[in-house]
């Protein structure tokens, strides 16, 4: 006896959609288990406690499966838990091969079957690193910070005194010694031994990593790193070349940006609630310069990728941002 599970997801709780996720979950078991419905003993579901509109053993009934025992249950409600989902466990005879099924969404609960990673790009202060976040903890899959991770090689760069070349700046990246930990479920980036995460975030170390990004050298030793992390687990990365240069083949991508003075007012206010003094006037020629550097470098220069979806945040809140993206994404699913 081998025990088979799967899951899938639907948009919207009703009948109709049950039945369709149920039929489509139920076949593609079938079809990459090599089954016979007769070897099928039982078949056990579960949904999610926002699904009330139809029982997934029925809609399995109905859909061909009438020869094998057949119950639903009811999960509690779990806080962060993916919505609106159907699992199921299919106890089977005769079967030597066992693949388990995880489709749409679902297929984020298994990491280890199917991994996914969403591309964010787009200029200084759009929004894209908190939209980053929030979408990383929705689908409960892992948020690399790629800015912090330039930041780094930003502060390592000013903290040397070298002229900002290629050839001044080349042999310290082949010496990096920077890690990316992960405590609590938070991004902490570590520089010589040293958690580095408060002082990357200093203004002159957020204008010294637009030029400082800009060198081949830096862009091919952090993209080396980003790259290995991503093909190891399912991940959201935000920066200006994600979805051209990092991860061209992500599944998911898009440009999020919004007006320049928009983007400006957002960074004045977050530095003053950290006690830095800024000038507003300043900030914002600061941002249009960096947006120039990032536009016009020679190497992997910030530009929307043409299968990117663009999405102007300067009239939304973050809260509908991460709710169209996720809408996107269920629909590309």
């Amino acid at each position: 006896m081998k025990a088979i599970r799967g899951a899938i997801t639907i948009d919207q709780d009703n009948a109709e959609n049950v039945k369709d996720a149920v039929f489509e979950l139920m076949n593609e078991i079938v079809q990459k288990n090599n089954l016979n419905k007769e070897n099928i003993v039982s078949i056990i579901f579960s949904t999610t406690s926002d699904i009330h509109s139809f029982y997934p053993a029925k809609a399995a009934r109905e859909a061909g499966f009438s020869e094998c025992a057949l119950f639903s249950a009811v999960e509690p409600e779990i806080t962060g838990s993916l919505p609106l989902c159907i699992r199921a466990m299919l106890l089977c005879e005769n079967t030597e091969k066992v693949s388990h099924v995880y489709l749409r969404r679902a297929a984020n609960l298994r990491k280890d079957l199917a991994k996914f990673n969403i591309a964010l790009d787009g200029p200084s202060g759009s929004g894209k690193s908190t939209v980053a976040k929030l979408l990383a903890k929705e689908f409960d899959i892992l948020y690399l910070d790629t800015g912090a991770m330039y930041r780094a090689c930003a502060l390592k760069v000013l903290e040397s005194g070298v002229p900002n070349e290629e050839k001044f700046v080349k042999p310290i990246m082949d010496a990096l010694d920077l890690k990316v930990l992960y405590v609590n479920g938070s991004q902490h980036t570590v520089l010589d031994g040293k958690d580095v995460s408060e002082a990357i975030r200093r203004p002159e170390v957020s204008m010294a990593a637009s030029a400082v990004s800009a060198l081949k050298c830096v862009r091919e030793k952090m993209v080396e790193m980003q790259r290995k992390i991503a093909s190891e687990q399912s991940c959201v990365l935000d920066g200006r070349d994600i979805g051209t240069y990092v991860l061209p083949d992500a599944q998911f991508k898009f440009y999020i940006t919004a007006d320049s003075m928009v983007r400006a007012k957002r960074r004045f206010k977050e530095l003053q609630e950290k006690g830095y003094s800024v000038d507003l006037k300043k900030l914002h020629e600061e941002i249009q310069q960096r947006d120039y550097n990032d536009s016009t470098r020679e190497f992997s220069p910030l530009r929307k990728a043409d299968d990117a979806v663009e999405i102007d945040t300067s009239s939304y809140t973050i809260e509908e941002v991460v709710t169209l993206i996720r809408k996107k994404i269920q629909e590309m699913v």
